[in-house]
């Protein structure tokens, strides 16, 4: 049974199957008909320690950076159209591999090159969040993003993190003004 999350909502992954391993963090999003230039949305995620901050900058994962160097963290490409049905970009967390310092997994998407296209996320539409187990191919939560960003160029979208001895994950869709360098830089990354 799917979970579906509001703003700030959060659910426990591993709770009812402590033996979850492999995640996938699905997003997705529509982009609202423009005549301006063609849209590209980013994902990233932040592999943050109980500051909230990268041990080290090979912890801000993306397109240019897929593997975490703990191996517990994949990018599977950048979609830069975002045309087609379903995810429109993942990222795949082993769970077990997740190094004991690493506390939260911060997932956010960016829209590239938002200054100079003059796009914001006011201009995407069905933007989601969800997490599904590899193993049994289950969709375990969803969080779709309903609320106004207009001015937000970056959007951390939600977040795996522990609690105890559980994974967990939050529907966070908060906005990020100044784009990628800047949020990168709020979580420790030397941009």
């Amino acid at each position: 049974m799917v979970v579906s999350l509001a703003k700030g909502g959060n659910v426990s992954l591993t709770k009812a199957d402590p033996g979850l391993k492999l995640v996938r963090v699905g997003l997705g999003w529509d982009i609202r008909l423009s005549d301006g230039a063609d849209f590209d949305l980013d994902s990233s995620c932040f592999l943050l320690k109980a500051d909230d901050k990268v041990r080290a900058d090979s912890d801000f994962i993306f397109y240019n950076n897929k593997k975490s160097t703990c191996a517990s963290v994949t990018h599977n490409g950048d979609n830069t159209s975002g045309a087609g049905d379903g995810d429109d970009e993942t990222i795949d967390v082993d769970l077990s591999k997740v190094p004991p310092e690493v506390m939260k997994i911060m997932v956010a998407v960016t829209i590239h090159e938002a200054a100079g296209r003059k796009q914001n996320f006011g201009m995407v539409r069905s933007a989601y969040v969800r997490v599904t187990d590899v193993a049994k191919n289950v969709e375990l939560a969803r969080y779709d993003l309903t609320e106004d960003a207009s001015v937000d160029t970056s959007m951390m979208f939600g977040e795996l993190y522990r609690k105890d001895a559980e994974w967990k994950f939050r529907a966070v869709g908060q906005g990020f003004a100044g784009g990628l360098g800047p949020m990168a830089q709020s979580m420790g990354v030397n941009a």
